[in-house]
C-alpha cells in the first residue's frame, strides 16, 4: 500500500460530509479574477527572481520553459481575499490588490520554510533552493516580500495604509509562528519539554493561520467593512488556518503521495513534530510510549518503521483527534461569519470553501 490508511478507516478527504460542488468553480472565478494583476506584480521584478517566482507559481519550468504539468495551486488566499470584499457588498475587484499581495507573502513564505526545512520537492517536483540554489531562493523570497508590500502600498484611495498595516502585523505574526515551529524540533517528545498540542495549535494559528486570516480581512478591509467586521473575518482565517493545518499534518501522515505530492509519512520519517503525533503522545498509554520509543531512537526512520509510527499513532488516538480538532476550528470559523452582518450567498461561499478544505485530498 502507499498509504497508511486501511481499508476499513476514512481518509481526511472521506470523513464526514462531503465539500460543496460549487467551491472549485468559486476558487477559479477568483483566480481567474486576481491572476492578470498577479502576472504584472511578477513582471515587475528583476528578470531572475521573476523566473524564479514564476516556477514557485507553476507558471514556468526552470529556465523559465513551459511546464505544461506544474501545479499553480488553488489560490485559498486569493479567494478568500475576493470573497471577503464580496461579502461586505463591495465587488471582488476592489480586493485584487489584497490577493495579490497575501498570495506572494504565501509563496515567499514556502520558499523560505522550504530552505528551513531542508524539503526538496513540493508539488511533486523539485523546490526553488533544489533547482536554483539556496541563495537565489533567499533572493526570491525577498523579492516576492518587497513587491507583495509595494503592490499594497500602491491600492488606490484612503485605505492603503491600512492595508499595509493589517499585512505587516501578519508578517509579524507569521515569523512568530516559523520561530516556535523551529524551535520545536530541538524540544524532547516527552516530558516537562515537550510541545503539547495547545502550543502547538498556537504556532498553527501564527504559521499558517495569520495569513489566511489577513486576506478575508484585507477584503473587507478594501471593501469598505467596518473594523469589526474586518476583525471578524480576520479570526474566521485564523481557525480555517489551525483547522487547514491539522489536515495537512494529516496527509503528511497517512495521504496517497501521488495525490498529496509529498513523501509517504515523510513528517514521520523527518520527526516533524505534526499535531497528529503529538496528540498521540499525550494519550500516554501503551501505543504512545512505543510510538515515543521509536522517535526518540537515534536510528533513521525506514519505511517500515514509520509505517509502524504511523499505526501507533493511530492507535493512540491522533488521527481522531487532529480531525476532531479541525472540525472545531471550522465551527469556530462558521460563528466568526454568522456573528457579523454579511451577504448570504457569500458567506454560504465561504463555508462551502471551509468544508472543501476540510474534506480535500491533495
Amino acid at each position: 500500500m502507499s498509504s497508511a490508511t486501511s481499508p476499513t478507516q476514512t481518509s481526511p478527504a472521506e470523513a464526514g460530509s462531503p465539500h460543496t460542488a460549487a467551491t472549485p468553480l468559486t476558487l477559479a472565478r477568483c483566480r481567474t479574477l486576481v491572476r492578470p494583476a498577479l502576472v504584472d506584480a511578477v513582471g515587475r521584478l528583476h528578470p531572475w527572481p521573476g523566473e524564479m517566482a514564476a516556477f514557485s507559481l507553476g507558471w514556468c519550468g526552470v529556465g523559465g520553459t513551459p511546464d505544461p504539468g506544474g501545479s499553480q495551486g488553488k489560490g485559498v488566499r486569493q479567494a478568500l481575499a475576493v470573497l471577503g470584499a464580496e461579502a461586505v457588498g463591495a465587488s471582488g475587484e476592489t480586493a485584487v490588490p489584497g490577493a495579490v499581495a497575501v498570495e506572494l507573502v504565501h509563496v515567499f513564505s514556502l520558499l523560505h520554510d522550504d530552505i528551513m526545512d531542508g524539503d526538496e520537492t513540493r508539488r511533486q517536483r523539485e523546490t526553488v533552493w533544489k533547482a536554483y540554489g539556496t541563495g537565489p531562493a533567499v533572493l526570491a523570497g525577498d523579492a516576492l516580500l518587497a513587491i507583495a508590500l509595494q503592490t499594497l502600498s500602491e491600492t488606490p484611495g484612503a485605505l492603503g495604509g491600512a492595508a499595509v498595516r493589517l499585512l505587516s502585523g501578519t508578517l509579524t505574526r507569521l515569523v512568530r509562528g516559523q520561530a516556535e515551529d523551529l524551535l520545536f524540533a530541538d524540544r524532547p517528545w516527552t516530558g516537562p519539554g515537550a510541545v503539547r498540542p495547545d502550543a502547538y495549535r498556537s504556532m498553527a494559528e501564527d504559521k499558517t493561520g495569520a495569513l489566511l486570516g489577513c486576506a478575508a480581512g484585507l477584503g473587507a478591509l478594501l471593501g469598505g467593512a467596518p473594523a469589526g467586521t474586518v476583525a471578524a473575518l480576520d479570526r474566521a482565517g485564523r481557525h480555517l488556518g489551525v483547522a487547514f493545518q491539522a489536515v495537512d499534518d494529516l496527509l503528511g501522515i497517512w495521504g496517497d503521495p501521488v495525490r498529496t505530492g509529498k513523501p509517504v509519512h515523510g513528517d514521520l520519517r523527518q520527526r516533524r513534530k505534526t499535531y497528529p503525533v503529538l496528540a498521540a503522545l499525550a494519550s500516554d498509554g501503551p501505543p504512545a510510549r512505543e510510538l515515543a520509543a521509536l522517535l526518540a531512537s537515534p536510528l533513521p526512520l525506514d519505511e517500515p518503521t514509520a509505517l509502524r509510527a504511523a499505526t501507533l499513532a493511530d492507535a493512540a488516538g491522533g488521527r481522531a483527534a487532529t480531525l476532531a480538532e479541525a472540525r472545531r476550528h471550522l465551527d469556530a470559523a462558521r460563528a466568526c461569519l454568522r456573528g457579523v452582518p454579511l451577504a448570504p450567498r457569500t458567506v454560504r461561499e465561504i463555508e462551502g470553501l471551509l468544508d472543501y478544505l476540510l474534506h480535500r485530498n491533495v
